[in-house]
């Protein structure tokens, strides 16, 4: 198997498949949990509204593909109490995994205890859930800033940094990628994860967030345990480069 096929065969385990869209139906959450299992095995997770968890759910059964959910979601700034009800609510409707904007408007104005307290309090709402914490990069100033969110994130308990929502004009890059992994090996724990999302659209594209979180983790580190991807379009590269076939053209969004 060539590296590109391997790291393509990879990705498809670390992919959270998503549909974010704003028309998003039961039946685009159906064919997403279909397109889930693939020839080349399973993706690790989709990730779709929290409506759509109930749905996800059933079409799921059995898979041991997990159900990731957005809160506080995309612009980072809802009331707690909702985010909190909503979290708890994701649970108890069978989400695996809570994707959670930080209130990023907080943080650049020197808030970083809100951001930290958001983290932790949603951990607790999600009774065991994994937490990925999405810290908006692209509308983060400048690198001081963005190492700023990961260590607000960390120290709330994030299981997870995640770059983006896909929702802004700048999602996950090779950049801030390599800002929240030195921010994970620089805390300590090897066992918090890293999700570029937005923006992931070929197999290229997938290997090089794989290498670079080998590079900076060490060789290996890079599973569905640690590392995910966040996308909706790559699939259909990843699932190309295995088959032999030509790429598609680079989907738009997610």
């Amino acid at each position: 198997m060539s590296d590109l096929k391997a790291a393509a065969k990879l990705a498809i385990s670390c992919l959270d498949l998503t549909n974010l869209n704003d028309d998003c139906t039961e039946e685009d959450v159906r064919e997403l949990c279909a397109r889930a299992r693939t020839p080349h095995g399973n993706t690790a997770a989709v990730c779709l509204w929290p409506r759509f968890v109930p749905v996800a759910k059933e079409a799921l059964a059995g898979s041991g593909i997990r159900i990731a959910t957005v809160v506080n979601f995309p612009g980072g700034m809802d009331e707690v109490d909702d985010v909190l009800d909503l979290t708890e609510q994701a649970v108890r409707d069978g989400a695996d995994e809570i994707d959670m904007v930080i209130p990023y408007p907080k943080l650049i104005e020197g808030h970083a205890g809100d951001v930290s307290s958001l983290v932790r309090r949603i951990r607790k709402a999600g009774d065991g859930a994994l937490v990925k914490s999405i810290l908006e990069t692209g509308m983060l100033a400048n690198a001081d800033t963005v190492r700023a969110a990961c260590k607000a994130a960390l120290d709330g308990g994030a299981h997870f940094l995640k770059t983006s929502t896909g929702k802004v004009p700048v999602n996950a890059t090779p950049t801030s990628a390599r800002l929240l992994l030195e921010a994970i090996r620089d805390n300590g724990d090897p066992s918090i994860g890293f999700k570029p999302a937005g923006g992931v659209k070929t197999t290229e594209d997938a290997r090089d967030y794989i290498n670079l979180a080998n590079e900076i983790m060490g060789d290996g580190w890079a599973t569905p345990q640690t590392f995910r991807l966040g996308a909706s379009g790559v699939l259909t590269a990843l699932l190309a480069t295995l088959n032999d076939a030509d790429a598609p053209n680079a989907a738009e969004g997610y």
